[in-house]
């Protein structure tokens, strides 16, 4: 039976990915509340239809960072996507063109910035980055990724450390040496490793004053994703950052913190109009995105779900899935009696509480 859904696409993923793969793809950190608890935040909001508006023509279309996209949903960074199809980034690359919309690729991908521009080029594309410990790894791929179009550094800033993720200490899962993931080559020595080795090349010692060096290296834009209090929301708007997006990493850093949907209301609201904020974290639906736009977003992103397609049938997978999203994004704006992104007001917006 042909998939209709993200969740279909995920159990076609499960089926057809070895349980260590699917395991770290799926799974969250500790009881995986925060996993959870990202999706069911945004089934607790609502949608407020307005009716007897002319919706007889209804555009997706809107822009991020000056950049014209088909609809306001990006593919958020996921890394080591070699794992999930043979097709890998260079084919979410070219879902993502087709689909008309953002890609941002991992600093741990399986292929480089170049091979990832070669594979869509002309398509939007940003760069997701983690700081190593070796600047001078994290220097190079800024500057790969400038000298090949991507149009934005999104600098994720919630993994100082990694979050204890269960399901890969059950299922053993080590990325195996023969996929090669090139930032790790880079470090040098690499022969596989578990997730815990991954992420134990990011600097833990970044801090607001290293922002200043790392614009230094590229004139793009500065993104800061993993955002969830309206504290620290303030800062990067001293900083100068140019967005941020609101984000608890998936369900993968730290359990016991708020949903993204519910950040997003203190956070993302506490710096409307002074940047443009995106938010991730259990969109499964393209009414999440339209409940993220009435919670004041720019934009979402998504990274599990066209991951999923990806895994069930490779770029053509990812680009169903995307094309899905967009199609229940343009069916939600028409019932919400909105004709473009830009309509969607709080008014639009009400909660499961809500009499």
């Amino acid at each position: 039976m042909e998939p209709v859904c993200v969740a279909d696409y995920e159990r076609l993923a499960e089926e057809q990915l070895e349980p260590g793969a699917f395991g770290y793809y799926a799974g969250g950190a500790g009881d995986e509340l925060a996993l959870a608890g990202n999706v069911e935040a945004w089934s607790r909001l609502r949608l407020r239809p307005r009716v007897l508006v002319d919706v007889s023509s209804v555009t997706t279309a809107t822009t991020v960072l000056g950049t014209p996209v088909s609809m306001p949903l990006l593919v958020a960074p996921t890394a080591i996507q070699r794992l999930a199809h043979a097709d890998a980034e260079p084919g979410m690359a070219r879902a993502a063109a087709a689909a008309g919309t953002v890609l941002c690729l991992s600093t741990l991908a399986t292929a480089t910035p170049a091979e990832v521009a070669a594979a869509a080029p002309g398509a939007p594309r940003w760069f997701q980055l983690y700081v190593f410990r070796d600047r001078g790894v994290t220097r190079a791929f800024v500057e790969e990724a400038a000298a090949h179009g991507y149009g934005a550094i999104v600098l994720t800033v919630d993994a100082p450390r990694l979050g204890r993720r269960e399901r890969d200490f059950r299922t053993g899962f080590r990325v195996p040496a023969e996929i090669q993931v090139p930032s790790m080559v880079a470090l040098g020595g690499w022969a596989g490793a578990t997730p815990l080795e991954l992420l134990g090349a990011i600097d833990p010692s970044l801090t607001w004053d290293d922002l200043a060096e790392l614009r230094a290296l590229s004139p793009l834009p500065l993104v800061l994703k993993g955002i969830q209090t309206a504290e620290d929301a303030a800062l990067a708007c001293e900083h100068g950052v140019d967005a941020i997006v609101v984000s608890n990493h998936g369900g993968r850093q730290l359990d016991a913190v708020a949903p993204s949907a519910t950040a997003s209301t203190t956070s993302g609201s506490s710096v409307a109009g002074r940047m443009e904020v995106y938010v991730d974290g259990g969109i499964r639906r393209g009414s999440d995105v339209v409940k993220a736009l009435a919670l004041g977003a720019r934009a979402a992103l998504a990274g599990r779900a066209p991951l999923w397609g990806l895994a069930a049938d490779g770029e053509a997978g990812a680009r169903r899935v995307l094309e899905l999203l967009r199609d229940e994004i343009e069916l939600a704006l028409a019932l919400c009696g909105c004709t473009s992104p830009a309509a969607v007001t709080p008014g639009h917006l009400g909660t499961i509480d809500d009499p």
